[in-house]
């Protein structure tokens, strides 16, 4: 039975990002690279080499992450101390640069392969900690300028309800601003 409405036409997808289409087969290539190596060594010398390539990119990279995390410590608990006492701030210490840089090297140390090993070992030397650094953060102020005007409140004005039938609502969150008329009373939950 056809009541007459029409039927709701559905906007139109929004197009993917390029990293959301291609992280999938990247991730896919990687691993098969990383397999192929493995195999390639083991098949050069013997399974014995490739377990203890692994077992010593394992121990490294954990000795890598307990020296930056304890050296990212320090650092924070000095800012903390000087903060206290009420001293200004001294400015960043060249050692104190490349502590995420250094934990994610020592990350990719850690995880099994040869691929993800030699790039967590550059990723230790210090000019292309520097490299890395300049360029994520010319990227993040390039996205930065072209992100539209406005708050970062503004991200989060949608607001979802969930009804018991299982229904989501969507919708927009108004605030009324003080001052603005009746005083404010409590608010009914927006679920039950």
């Amino acid at each position: 039975m056809t009541t007459g409405a029409q039927t709701p036409s559905h906007p139109a997808r929004p197009r993917r990002s390029r990293l959301r289409r291609f992280l999938p087969l990247g991730v896919a290539a990687w691993l098969v690279l990383e397999i192929w190596l493995l195999t390639l060594v083991a098949g050069a010398s013997n399974g014995l080499v490739v377990l203890l390539l692994l077992l010593a990119g394992l121990v490294l990279g954990s000795v890598v992450i307990k020296r930056a995390g304890r050296r990212a410590f320090r650092r924070l608990s000095e800012a903390l101390q000087q903060q206290q006492s009420g001293a200004m701030p001294a400015a960043a210490r060249p050692d104190s640069e490349g502590n995420g840089l250094m934990m994610l090297g020592g990350l990719l140390l850690m995880i099994p392969g040869l691929v993800s090993d030699a790039v967590g070992l550059l990723l230790l030397l210090p000019p292309v900690q520097k490299a890395v650094s300049r360029s994520a953060e010319r990227t993040f102020e390039r996205k930065l300028r072209e992100a539209d005007p406005g708050t970062l409140g503004g991200a989060f004005q949608q607001a979802r309800m969930y009804r018991p039938d299982g229904k989501v609502v969507q919708g927009e969150v108004i605030r009324d601003e003080p001052g603005g008329g009746a005083p404010e009373q409590p608010r009914p939950p927006l679920t039950r």
